[in-house]
């Protein structure tokens, strides 16, 4: 494949060819990704996020891999809608560490009328410190996407989870097209879309292959494309699922960024049970964007000095907002990280 047809921009995948592309031989996949991968991005930079609980667990949908669903029992702490001081001060502490981006995370089946307001002043406040914002609040009508917009929402979090088809078998208090309709929303609110899926459910090849196609063949690629590995919680009907192979996982980044070659691909769920050099390899396959702290929602991710430490051994650097020089930036960053190193700020989600 020629490079210029390798990093063109599609909207018509088909399942075949996408599993053509999941069959290649590894080493081929991995360069063909690169490949792809350098027409857009430094190879060198990874886009840094913090997510935050801002409301956590007692949620009415029945996704069976979450410990935050109201139908199982994970032994997870419920709290209420976090305080808006609180949550700029976790904003605060993220942007010290390093974070572009600041996503709040509330287990919600949709914001109601009463929550909204406090919603509002949350992204308010997080845009004012200079940090981007995104939010994962669940389905959303357009009033709530305008209103988010309003506010200064940069980037909207809701997954698609798996394929089409197989969707029935993880959720059933929330139809597919209502996913693909709130997207829909955002997008014409003009906000940007972060949306992805979780590998490690059970799910086929094709299950697979067809995620991919539903994001690509939107008629505008999300911004972000989160791709997680399911974190197996005791108490969740997925708990005794069987572990993803890891070359599996990094064929799943590689033909993401393929067919999405101007989407920050991001490791997210699951890179606590990943070693460095599985790290690297994503990193390799065009994954540039990751979660920065301790939590991601209600479970580990690696700390952000242990990030740095293995960004120093890649020659990696954070991804630094436009507005700001990015040798002022970086020094910003480590400086930070060695007065913070022995703090428990990192994050502020709930245990």
């Amino acid at each position: 494949m020629s490079a210029t047809a390798a990093c063109a921009t599609r909207h018509d995948w088909s399942l075949a060819e996408v599993k053509a592309l999941f069959e290649q031989p590894f080493n081929d996949l991995l360069f063909q990704a690169q490949t792809v991968h350098r027409q857009h991005f430094d190879a060198n930079r990874v886009q840094v996020s913090t997510l935050l609980s801002i409301k956590t667990g007692a949620c009415p949908e029945d996704c069976k891999y979450c410990p935050q669903s109201g139908h199982y029992n994970t032994g997870l702490d419920k709290e209420k809608l976090m305080e808006v001081q609180k949550v700029l001060d976790a904003a605060a502490e993220a942007k010290a560490i390093g974070s572009t981006r600041f996503c709040m995370g509330a287990a919600w089946k949709h914001p109601s009328a009463k929550d909204m307001p406090y919603v509002l002043k949350m992204v308010e406040g997080v845009k004012a410190l200079g940090l981007e914002t995104c939010m994962t609040l669940g389905k959303l009508d357009q009033e709530q996407t305008r209103a988010l917009a309003a506010a200064g929402l940069d980037y909207y979090n809701h997954n698609l989870d798996t394929s089409p088809e197989f969707y029935g078998n993880i959720i059933t208090t929330r139809t597919y097209a209502e996913r693909l309709q709130t997207l829909s929303y955002v997008r014409d609110a003009g906000m940007k879309i972060c949306s992805g899926g979780i590998l490690g459910m059970g799910e086929s090849l094709d299950d697979r292959a067809g995620l991919l196609i539903q994001l690509a063949n939107l008629p505008e690629h999300p911004e972000s494309v989160p791709i997680n590995m399911l974190v197996k919680v005791k108490g969740t009907p997925l708990a005794e699922e069987q572990d993803v192979d890891p070359f599996d996982f990094i064929r799943m980044l590689a033909v993401a960024r393929i067919m999405m070659p101007r989407s920050h691909v991001r490791l997210s769920a699951g890179r606590e049970q990943m070693n460095e050099q599985m790290q690297a390899l994503a990193f390799f396959a065009g994954a540039n964007s990751i979660f920065y702290g301790e939590k991601l929602l209600t479970t580990g991710n690696p700390q952000a000095d242990k990030d740095m430490l293995l960004f120093k051994r890649l020659g990696i650097q954070p991804e630094a907002r436009q507005e700001h020089d990015d040798e002022v930036h970086q020094a910003a960053i480590e400086q930070a990280l060695m007065e913070q190193r022995d703090s428990t700020l990192f994050y502020n989600a709930a245990v």
